[in-house]
Parts: C-alpha cells; structure tokens; sequence
C-alpha cells in the first residue's frame, strides 16, 4: 500500500488519491483473490459470443478480500470486440438525443464523429495542432440523463438505451449472478492523460440492490477502491483495456476514485488487445465490425485516450419516480474526468464551477 504524508484537515481517502494524483508507482494488487463466476451456466456460450465475450470457462475474474460483492475481470473480451466497442463509444454513443458535456457551451452539437475523423486520421503520432471535437469530448449520458447539476435522474429527460450495450450488461450481470439486471442509464467518460476522476459514491439511483458495471478501453489507470466512508484508506489495483469491475452488495456504495491515467504498461501505442487491425470475423446482429477506417480514427484517438462506461439500473423492481426526481448523491465532484492542479487548494478542489464536466 502506498504511504504519503498527511496533510491538515485531509482524509484518508484524499491522502492515497493525491499519493497517486502526484506519482505513477505500480498498484497493489495482492489483496486480488481468484473468484469462479458463472457457476450453473447460466450465461450461454452463444449469449456470450453475440456481445464479443468469450466463454465463462475462460474467464478471469477476482474478489479483494473486505470487499463482498466487488468483483474484477480482466478482458473476457474475444479478438476484435473491443474495437467494436470502441467505435460504438466514439460514433455511436455520442450522437443525439443523447447528451454530451458539449452541450453545456456549445449550443447543439451535431456528428463529432464526422466533424473529427478526417483530421484525428492526418495527424501524427504527435497529436499537435488545434483538438477536434471528440478530443473535446468529456462525457455523454445515456438512457436517463444525470443531471450534474442536481446529481438526480428524471423521468422525462430520457434517451433509448442502446440495445448493443444493455445486452453486454446483461449478459455480464447474469454471469456475476444478477439475471435481474436491467440497464436504465450509463455514463461515458472519456479521460486523457491530464484526467482523473474525483472521490465519489454513486447513489443517486434509486436501486441499489443492483449492481454497477464499469467496462474500460484504451489507456491504463489506477482505481482507488475504498469504504463507506472518506476515514477509510482505499485498495488501488490498476484497470487496463478491456477489463471489468463490479460493484454490488456491501460494495455498491462504497468511495472510489480514479486519481490517475497511465499509458499501458509494455511500451507501443496501444495496448496488445488494440494494437491488431481489427477484423469482421464472429459476426454479429448486435454490433457490426469496426472497419479499418473507422479503426484509424479510434487509434488515433486512443493513443492519448481511455474511455469508461458506467451502466446502471436506476429503478427498483416495480419502482417509479417522484414528482422531483430521484435522491441527491454525494458526490465529492461530477462523475467525470477533470483535471487537478498540484497546488490546488481543497476550496478550490471543491467549487462546482470548477469541477463542472467538459471544462478544459
């Protein structure tokens, strides 16, 4: 476990966070426990195979000891999925009605995609000149929008879920015991090398019986898993391409936070999974293969890049909402990337103008 200094005033949680904010040393991975998932069979095979996940068999999945219902997956992903997915985050996700911190100071934004993909394919691998759009990109909310500002859902700000991505999630949830699941709202963070993502519980859905799904590609992080409360030192374990993390049972409300983005360790611009030109073997009625040129575009985009997506269900079992939305959460800062200056002070960490999501 990483030891830093403790400052005046300062948590447990936020001491380790700015330990890693400041520093790159490797995560401590040896609380990690094997754990089996999917027992009984009751992910198929074939389920598995439509999303691009690979049989259960061949799956590795574990728990950290003192945290029951946390579960971590190393990329259960078959070959040429995660591009796939890649595409459907920068191309797909991003398009009306759904919404996208863009919007806040831009008015309505139309295709980023094709408003981006001619000059993120001409650049150079060094990435200079002015950012395009989906450079700019922060977060896009789907299903039930959050709204930042309240940190609530509502009924009528609400999107189509993908189809493709809620059957991901159910078919991850069912292999981790949750044939229940239902996927009502995600969020996309789309992080660079100067992001990280404050100390924050998620709350604000009114279901917490069920679990919360985090799906990662591109460039590597640390995750910093903690307690119920910031007094608490958190676990940081590193999440690379392709990997999955689990949060439900004692583990669903617990703090965590993502202090820090890394390249993947190994050396080369993208990391193994991603480094292979996609192919369009293992079809699919879901999700349609990414093609080599749409390919160049998210390569050129990753190279600096990591994108997570978040997937909830927002309601209970026969659940509805009341006249003034959902609870409000407690959230230290807005569920997305954003950058901390070293010097920052703690008030200045804290301003909600500041910490509003797709500031640069």
């Amino acid at each position: 476990m990483a030891t830093a200094v403790l400052e005046q005033g300062e948590d447990a949680f936020r001491k380790i966070f700015r330990f890693y904010r400041r520093r790159s040393p490797p995560a401590d991975l040896s609380e990690l426990q094997t754990v089996q998932v999917g027992s009984g069979g009751a992910l198929s095979d074939q389920a598995a195979a439509l999303v691009g996940l690979k049989p259960l068999c061949h799956w590795s999945a574990y728990q950290v000891d003192g945290f029951p219902g946390f579960l971590f997956i190393v990329n259960p992903f078959l070959p040429s999925w995660q591009h796939r997915w890649v595409r459907q985050c920068l191309k797909l996700y991003p398009r009306k009605p759904n919404m996208c911190n863009l919007d806040l100071h831009m008015g309505g934004i139309g295709d980023l995609w094709g408003s981006s993909h001619a000059q993120l394919r001409s650049k150079s691998s060094q990435r200079r000149g002015e950012k395009t759009l989906l450079e700019k990109l922060r977060w896009v909310t789907l299903g039930y929008q959050y709204n930042w500002d309240t940190k609530k859902y509502y009924k009528k700000q609400h999107s189509p879920f993908p189809v493709d991505l809620a059957e991901l999630s159910r078919c991850v949830s069912l292999a981790c015991g949750f044939p229940n699941f239902k996927a009502e709202a995600g969020i996309l963070n789309y992080y660079h090398m100067d992001s990280s993502l404050g100390i924050h519980v998620d709350e604000s859905e009114l279901d917490h019986s069920s679990p919360l799904l985090s799906f990662s590609f591109g460039q590597s992080s640390i995750f910093l898993l903690g307690g119920l409360s910031r007094d608490v030192a958190p676990t940081p374990m590193m999440m690379h391409s392709g990997d999955i993390m689990v949060m439900s049972g004692a583990s669903r409300l617990l703090y965590h936070a993502v202090p820090r983005i890394l390249r993947h360790p190994g050396g080369g611009v993208l990391p193994p999974c991603l480094s292979v030109p996609p192919t369009s073997d293992n079809s699919s009625p879901l999700v349609e293969p990414c093609s080599p040129h749409d390919w160049e575009v998210c390569e050129a985009y990753l190279r600096d890049s990591r994108i997570n997506v978040t997937v909830r269900r927002v309601l209970e079992e026969g659940g509805s909402f009341s006249d003034n939305g959902d609870r409000t959460d407690k959230e230290e800062t807005p569920e997305a990337a954003y950058q901390i200056e070293d010097g920052e002070t703690q008030e200045e960490r804290e301003c909600p103008k500041r910490m509003r999501p797709g500031q640069d």
